[in-house]
């Protein structure tokens, strides 16, 4: 009986080299073929300007194949961008070959010496545009798979074709991608248009260059962003567009029922901007001086005055000037709207009869300073007077 003890465990013994040999026999083969890496960064090129990719195709440490991707101001004196593409030839550690640039068609040359050296690895050279030569010099690069660099080439422009509120998007701002061939179209069909385009939009950046595609910032009157966006989006060339981040931030936003600001399907704006200056009124002790909506933005701008504290005996002005918004709370139709109001800015000036004081507003002021940031509760007296409701950021709702 005490024989079969002995056997299970004779035949545990034999078992367990052939358990591992099993073991390392379900493990995938180490890949033998092709493998592409990526240098996102070369020091120093292009005074460090340069937004660059070196793409590898390796067989084990051998480099095959070579591209390089170099995104560089094409002039010192604007944010204008060109760009090349160069495929290397690969002659054992040197990579070399010539391209012309995309915008400006230069002449591109490139001649780079490559060591590795265990996981980092140095590229020393020459790359010359037109006539004009860059040394490279950079050491103590490493290098990317293909899924590192796709993780990071991914963006966001923050697009939002139909958002179901503006508590995320803001009512006047909108986003416009549109192909780098059409683009210029585009922006010349908005000419005479009650909009404004931003001006940081229009540079093509390198991941514009890359992508093909360029995104456009607009202003809009949120009453006629709808229509606006219905006209872009069949424009040649479009290929997304939607709200996007602007103005408006939640901790200074209200919203309250619509029906006793509309005339009609319109928003009674001179009855809401009276409104607004006289919560804003009692609360920065200050007399209203002007009201302006703007026809592009549907922003109002507001002025309000007070005599100033800081010196009394020369009867200075402390001017307040601050910025509405009002929209519907969501796209489309809707009962609600949302105001937002902005902090107000403070400077001050002499409008006393007679000869001026010249002031420069520097804000070295404590008192003057300080009131720039506290407008005295103005959001809260807003929300009384309009009987309306703050957001809940940590809820997501509206209270």
């Amino acid at each position: 009986m005490r024989a079969l003890p002995l056997l299970l465990l004779g035949l545990a013994v034999v078992s367990a080299p052939a358990l591992a040999q099993m073991k390392l026999q379900t493990k995938p083969a180490p890949s033998n073929g092709p493998e592409t890496r990526y240098f996102t960064s070369i020091d120093g090129l292009m005074d460090g300007n340069a937004d660059v990719v070196l793409k590898e195709t390796r067989q084990g440490k051998t480099v095959t194949a070579a591209m390089l991707d170099v995104c560089y101001p094409a002039d010192k004196s604007s944010d204008r961008k060109d760009r090349f593409v160069a495929n290397l030839t690969v002659n054992g550690q040197t990579l070399s070959g010539t391209t012309q640039s995309v915008a400006d068609k230069q002449p591109i040359t490139v001649k780079l010496n490559r060591k590795q050296t265990g996981d980092s690895f140095e590229f020393r050279g020459q790359i010359t545009i037109g006539q004009t030569v860059t040394e490279v010099a950079s050491t103590d690069n490493s290098d990317l798979s293909e899924k590192e660099f796709q993780d990071n080439q991914a963006t966001e422009d923050g697009i939002t074709p139909q958002p179901k509120d503006f508590t995320d998007v803001s009512p006047e701002s909108i986003g416009v991608r549109v192909k780098l061939d059409a683009a210029a179209d585009f922006l010349k069909s908005l000419k005479g248009e009650a909009v404004e385009v931003g001006t940081s939009s229009l540079a093509v950046t390198c991941e514009a260059m890359r992508s093909g595609e360029q995104t456009i910032n607009l202003t809009v009157d949120p009453e006629h962003a709808s229509a606006l966006l219905a006209k872009v989006k069949s424009t040649p060339g479009v290929t997304a567009a939607g709200w996007t981040s602007g103005v408006v931030e939640m901790d200074r936003t209200i919203r309250f029922a619509a029906a006793d600001w509309r005339d009609g399907d319109k928003i009674n704006k001179d009855k809401l901007a009276t409104a607004i200056a006289g919560v804003l009124t009692k609360t920065l002790a200050a007399k209203p001086a002007s009201a302006t909506w703007n026809a592009n933005t549907g922003k109002l701008k507001l002025l309000l005055k007070r005599p100033s504290a800081i010196y009394p005996a020369l009867g200075l002005t402390q001017n307040y000037e601050l910025t509405a918004l009002v929209s519907p709370d969501k796209p489309g139709s809707s009962d609600k709207l949302m105001l937002w109001v902005s902090s107000p800015t403070v400077s001050t000036s002499d409008d006393s009869a007679g000869a001026k004081l010249n002031l420069s507003d520097d804000s070295s002021s404590d008192e003057e300073g300080s009131e720039a940031k506290d407008d005295n509760g103005a959001i809260d007296a807003l929300l009384k007077e309009f009987k309306g409701q703050r957001w809940d950021a940590d809820k997501s709702v509206w209270r």
